[in-house]
């Protein structure tokens, strides 16, 4: 296999990583680790190289809708960008059109090109909000994400049952107490975790 010096570089690291915690990278189990994670990291931060305008392809749509949209319960999964240990959860995307909609198999694009990032949870609410907010330009958008993150569950404080809720709220979502009620008791029952 002809490999890119980045490619290589990347595996190289791997392998370095490998020796300093005390395994022999020449051991069969790990002979091609270097190159599976490196292609998982690709994927994983596959993210950065999306185009959003063209993830989207123009599927916003005109119409005369005005009541509020909500896609709920869109699988995420990122890496936290302190460790670079997995985050994972259910994101919660609502907004009120103003004339214009999104094709609803979008949302968890976009969601996806922001999570396939090295990331912190507060930064991916404000940025796929942002991001829709840009594109449907509608009176509000409403972002909730909760999610576990293995930084706090395999390390550190190792609380295995907890997880993190952010919210971010644009426009009549942040404005109107009542709109924003609205969307978080209809995603609530998602929300509930046993």
């Amino acid at each position: 296999m002809n490999l890119t010096p980045k490619e290589a570089g990347l595996q190289s690291l791997i392998e370095r990583i490998l020796h300093a915690v005390g395994e022999d990278p020449k051991r069969e189990g790990l002979l091609k680790t270097p190159e599976r994670v490196e292609e998982s990291l690709k994927f994983l931060t596959s993210g950065y190289g999306t185009d959003v305008d063209q993830l989207v392809n123009g599927a916003i749509y005109n119409e005369d809708y005005n009541e509020m949209v909500i896609v709920k319960d869109v699988d995420v999964y990122s890496l936290c960008e302190h460790h670079m240990l997995p985050f994972f959860g259910k994101c919660h995307v609502a907004y009120l059109p103003k004339g214009r909609i999104i094709g609803l198999s979008k949302v968890p694009r976009l969601i996806d090109a922001f999570s396939r990032r090295l990331q912190v949870q507060e930064r991916l609410t404000t940025e796929i909000a942002q991001c829709i907010n840009d594109i449907v330009k509608p009176a509000g958008v409403a972002i909730v994400i909760d999610a576990v993150h293995l930084c706090m569950a395999m390390r550190g404080v190792e609380k295995q049952n907890s997880y993190t809720t952010t919210s971010s709220m644009l426009g009549c979502f942040k404005d109107d107490a009542r709109t924003r009620s609205e969307f978080l008791s209809l995603v609530a029952p998602a929300r509930t975790h046993s």
